[in-house]
């Protein structure tokens, strides 16, 4: 493990700065302290470790991350550390208009400011719905001083007249026959007291909990912990020891960049495709490496998708639920199952490496964490597709798609903005049948704005009711990583920024080969030179491919659009990528000067 130095007397805590001092700072710091009921002797020489907390009544996922932070705090005290716990913004999908993902790089640039400014030592990263884990692990990468990660697990899986439900595939599948008239909305009504049953994030191998698994494969949480139930005392025992290990990152001077190299990556790449997870993973393991200086490609998906085998049994792509990998053994289970394509001599915050971790996992349930030889598919959840459509790529997951749309052409129908969508989708007299392809435009990271999920395309009223249940559907969107269907997301370059989505009419063909990983627009080359001529003429050059998106006067959201990027490059803030680490340890002057008093 990588050295402190703390041997040299002339080396102290980086913390000491603000509370060591016997001058002016030095008194207003301490009391600073002592004004909340702690006495010098609890914080003296002592490593202080911040608790970034997400905790929001905003955010049911993150609902009980309070509770969770105190039993973070008994392991930082236990081991000899000062806790110091402090507000990040919350992010949920629920209740945040027009989307989360506008704010992930800035919930990022608050814990990466606080990180920075405030006198601690190491930080804990209490995190849970989608966007908060990647956020939390983008601003610790760029701040870069020693930091673990504590997730609040998934939910309680729901029931609903005998049926396991997971939140929100069952929502979502039960929304369609709802639609279809094939139950009532009494029925429908009935079943939100019965899916969401106790704290904790989506049980589904949605984007929270792939997100939370591919924080075991990064080496940034203690091994075990992404599948431990919110509900579930083990929960509150792992943030304990999280807190503890905490304490000794700090003494030992370790950081996310001796952690999240550039093969622990990898290894996320293979858990992700052999988890089935979430698309969403793409975007945010991306931005996470760019904030540690690692640059990864579409390429570095695909390549690795064609050798990773497909083994875990959860919805969307199988049937079960986040407790039940858990009874099974967890995310260890299922590296230990694709032992043989990882880097098991990657360092994780345990002290331990990857291959460490795993040595003795077990799988208990095979139905779950299926044997390779009976896995679910040869291949990884996800596929990367390039074409005339998508020169810059688009994703799909092939795990949770139908086998018989992996190859079809077939004639658009559009949609010029999810609006447009909305409006008309149940339309009786909307021209489209089962063969056509859905397509919907201005919903990318500038378009949306913030990328939101609503690459999800509902399917056409009249179609639900012919029985009708998937359809190939194309956007520049994303989608919640609990949906499914067969859907082509994150096409790239967007409509708002010039993309040949934005050129696409309804009645021009599109063909989609995932197995030649091929996604093309069936319309020649001068054609579409014609129609990006007439945009132009129509919008004047200078601002003719922003339409779907309104130039923002001020604020975050006019920061925003002046700086994300496309989502091959993470939707992250071209000014963002790259660290700059802070200090852990200070040369010990005469007296700490230089910070500034309220």
């Amino acid at each position: 493990m990588p050295s402190n130095g703390t041997g040299q007397s002339n080396r102290i805590l980086r913390s000491q700065e603000w509370f060591g001092a016997r001058d002016l700072e030095g008194f207003l710091h301490r009391a600073g302290l002592k004004a909340q009921g702690w006495s010098e002797d609890s914080f003296a020489g002592k490593p202080v470790i911040g608790i970034a907390n997400s905790w929001s009544e905003a955010v049911h996922c993150n609902s009980h991350l309070r509770d969770l932070a105190e039993h973070v705090k008994r392991g930082i005290i236990r081991a000899g550390g000062f806790p110091l716990e402090f507000p990040t913004i919350s992010l949920g999908e629920f209740f945040l208009s027009p989307t989360s993902m506008l704010c992930r790089n800035l919930m990022s640039m608050d814990i990466e400011e606080m990180v920075r400014g405030l006198p601690i030592d190491g930080v804990v990263l209490l995190a849970g719905c989608d966007k908060t884990t990647p956020a939390a692990l983008m601003g610790a990468a760029s701040a870069d001083l020693p930091a673990i990660i504590v997730t609040g697990g998934p939910s309680l899986r729901g029931n609903w007249r005998g049926e396991d439900l997971g939140s929100c595939t069952d929502c979502r599948r039960f929304w369609s026959e709802l639609r279809a008239g094939t139950i009532t909305q009494d029925e429908y009504d009935s079943m939100e007291e019965a899916i969401y049953r106790s704290p904790g994030h989506c049980m589904v191998m949605g984007t929270a909990s792939t997100m939370s698994a591919l924080c075991e494969s990064l080496g940034m949480t203690l091994s075990g912990g992404a599948a431990i139930p919110a509900a579930d005392s083990r929960r509150s025992t792992f943030a304990e020891r999280a807190g503890a290990r905490a304490v000794e990152l700090a003494n030992e001077g370790v950081r996310p960049s001796h952690i999240m190299t550039e093969a622990a990556f990898k290894n996320a790449i293979r858990t992700l495709l052999a988890m089935g997870g979430s698309t969403n993973a793409i975007v945010h393991l991306t931005a996470i490496a760019g904030r540690a200086g690692i640059k990864l490609d579409l390429s570095d998906f695909d390549d690795l998708s064609r050798t990773t085998p497909t083994v875990l049994n959860l919805k969307p792509s199988g049937k079960y639920l986040m407790e039940d990998l858990f009874y099974a053994g967890g995310v260890p289970a299922v590296l230990k199952r694709i032992e043989d394509l990882l880097d098991g001599s990657c360092m994780t915050v345990s002290g331990k490496t990857l291959g460490e971790e795993i040595a003795d996992a077990e799988c208990y349930n095979d139905d779950v964490v299926l044997p390779r030889e009976g896995a679910m598919s040869d291949e990884g959840g996800l596929a990367v597709l390039k074409g005339s459509l998508a020169p810059d790529g688009a994703v799909i997951k092939v795990s949770a798609a139908s086998p018989e749309l992996m190859k079809h052409r077939g004639r658009a129908v559009v949609f010029e903005s999810p609006i447009d969508l909305k409006l008309r989708i149940d339309d009786p007299d909307l021209d489209v049948e089962a063969d056509d392809i859905l397509v919907m435009k201005a919903a990318g990271p500038v378009g949306g704005p913030g990328m939101p999920e609503a690459g999800f395309l509902p399917l056409p009223r009249k179609l639900l009711q012919q029985g009708v249940r998937d359809m190939i559907r194309i956007s520049d969107a994303r989608m919640s990583g609990t949906a499914f269907g067969t859907i082509v997301l994150h096409v790239a370059p967007e409509s708002a920024v010039g993309g040949p989505l934005a050129l696409v009419e309804s009645g021009d063909m599109i063909e989609i080969d995932v197995e030649e990983r091929k996604l093309d627009l069936l319309v020649d080359a001068e054609e579409l030179r014609r129609r990006r001529d007439a945009v132009a003429g129509t919008v004047g050059d200078s601002a003719a491919w922003h339409g779907g998106a309104q130039r923002e006067e001020r604020g975050y959201r006019r920061l925003y659009l002046d700086h994300v990027m496309q989502a091959p490059d993470g939707c992250d803030f071209d000014f963002l990528v790259g660290n700059t680490p802070v200090e852990t340890h200070v040369e010990a002057p005469e007296h700490a000067a230089g910070h500034h008093t309220g």
